[in-house]
């Protein structure tokens, strides 16, 4: 009886705070935001991932918030684009784990995101990601995996930067 009266306490407690268990700090006022298309600058574009971006940016928003994206009046705004895209032979710099014939994804992206709400917790900056691999046939059948990759810890980076506020 004892730990039901401690639950309760603590579920009311938790009740009424904004941190979610995902880490994220969204304002109980927050129900709307807008994911404008990340347009590719990068000098090297891969036609896919513009979309492909955008895409996992709504779908981190949609599965880890309570969230509605939308484009009428929104009260958060995600805007930018991707300035660089490159894949680069990758040194051996760990002795404890070489790698022989390491390449290096990586993509950077510069993001606006605008609180209409909270204009303090607002922010434009440039986040990059890369991820080191040894190439195993050509780099075509590699690179949507790749890009996966580099891009779903991308979307954690800019989700944690305007929602994980601690």
């Amino acid at each position: 009886m004892k730990k039901l009266g401690i639950l309760v306490i603590l579920f009311f407690t938790l009740s009424g705070c904004k941190i979610a268990l995902n880490g994220a700090s969204i304002p109980a006022e927050m129900k709307t935001v807008n994911v404008a298309v990340f347009e590719n600058n990068a000098p090297l574009v891969v036609p896919y991932l513009s979309s492909q971006f955008t895409e996992e940016l709504k779908t981190r928003i949609r599965n880890q918030t309570r969230l509605s994206i939308t484009t009428n009046d929104p009260q958060g705004v995600f805007s930018g684009n991707i300035t660089g895209y490159s894949i680069t032979p990758e040194a051996i710099t760990d002795n404890q784990n070489p790698i022989a014939g390491a390449n290096r994804l990586t993509i950077s992206v510069n993001v606006k995101y605008t609180n209409n709400l909270n204009p303090k917790q607002s922010f434009e900056k440039s986040f990059e990601r890369y991820k080191v691999f040894k190439l195993v046939g050509s780099i075509q059948s590699m690179e949507q995996g790749l890009i996966k990759d580099v891009t779903a810890q991308l979307t954690e980076d800019i989700f944690n930067a305007a929602f994980a506020q601690w």
